[in-house]
């Protein structure tokens, strides 16, 4: 593999922060049940999320990731950038739609989330969405889409998606599971996409050829859970990887995200912290070399996706 050729990462505007573990109390990172803490108040959380979203871009991050079923995610990143003052053109804001937030705020929740990606969804949540974002919206997502879901064959949403585009907001997908290289060639083959969004790591790479291709093709490219959901920190539960980071002076996270900075497709790195210290050390991964050397030694450490997305799915929501 050819990553890019570099000594360290600066480019600040590959970083960006998501809001999956910001706009409500529960989360299945690794964790997130003490990064949040005891207080689950609606404006505890505001006010936690208001601080990241601070030392985000006060650290040049300049993409903000969010979705309807992220709780009060719009609802806080739009709050958040309106009392800033922050210009629409300055940040790139983007979204999904598909999945219906179900937890009523409660972390034990039977069921935390409902996909529905039909055209009758997709007329619901936009307008949900334009009503926290507004004129900050600037890529609008399917969210989670999948070969079975038919959403990239139903020609509705499509036709919705394309007047969308052709009004000026960028159109994309997100992808999830051992079928995102097949999501992800048909998306790039279709042309009716600006934009993927798609989880790489360390741990599970299956998708790397087909963002290569996406990327090449004109879409820009967003990964997202470069951290494997907290598997990839000092709090996981991947043998060996915190000690090969402390013996190079990193922290596990950091050394985690400068594998995927390094990918010479990703565009957009998204950091997923809960916390202002989980982001320090997040964006501390823009300078941190990461050569064909390091890569090969941590190739070891890729799973099968099947598996990997098994252990996923285990993961406790906290």
């Amino acid at each position: 593999m050819c990553l890019r050729s570099i000594v360290a990462v600066t480019d600040t505007a590959r970083m960006g922060i998501g809001l999956a573990a910001l706009g409500r109390p529960g989360y299945l990172n690794v964790g997130h049940g003490i990064d949040v803490g005891d207080d689950h108040s609606v404006r505890a959380l505001r006010d936690r999320a208001f601080e990241v979203l601070d030392g985000a871009y006060e650290s040049g991050v300049r993409w903000f990731d969010t979705a309807r079923s992220y709780g009060r995610g719009e609802e806080f990143l739009g709050a958040w950038l309106r009392r800033r003052g922050i210009v629409a053109g300055d940040v790139t804001v983007s979204s999904k739609w598909g999945y219906r937030y179900t937890a009523d705020w409660e972390v034990d929740a039977d069921v935390h989330e409902v996909k529905d990606l039909s055209l009758a969804h997709l007329r619901r949540q936009l307008p949900e969405t334009r009503e926290h974002l507004g004129d900050y919206l600037s890529v609008y997502q399917i969210h989670s889409a999948t070969i079975d879901s038919g959403v990239l064959a139903d020609e509705g949403v499509l036709s919705f998606l394309a007047d969308m585009r052709d009004g000026g907001t960028r159109v994309g997908l997100s992808t999830s599971g051992v079928g995102q290289a097949e999501v992800i060639d048909l998306a790039r083959l279709s042309g009716a996409f600006d934009t993927v969004q798609s989880t790489w790591n360390l741990l599970e790479r299956s998708a790397g050829q087909a963002l290569g291709k996406a990327r090449d093709a004109g879409m820009t490219v967003i990964v997202k859970e470069g951290l494997a959901n907290g598997r990839l920190t000092a709090r996981g539960d991947v043998t060996g990887f915190a000690a090969a980071a402390r013996t190079r002076g990193l922290a596990p996270d950091a050394l985690a995200l400068a594998a995927v900075l390094a990918q010479p497709w990703s565009d957009v790195v998204l950091s997923g912290a809960a916390t202002v210290g989980q982001l320090r050390e997040n964006l501390a991964a823009r300078d941190v070399g990461f050569d064909d050397d390091l890569d090969a030694a941590l190739a070891g450490l890729a799973e099968e996706p099947g598996e990997y997305w098994r252990r996923r799915s285990a993961l406790r929501w906290t």
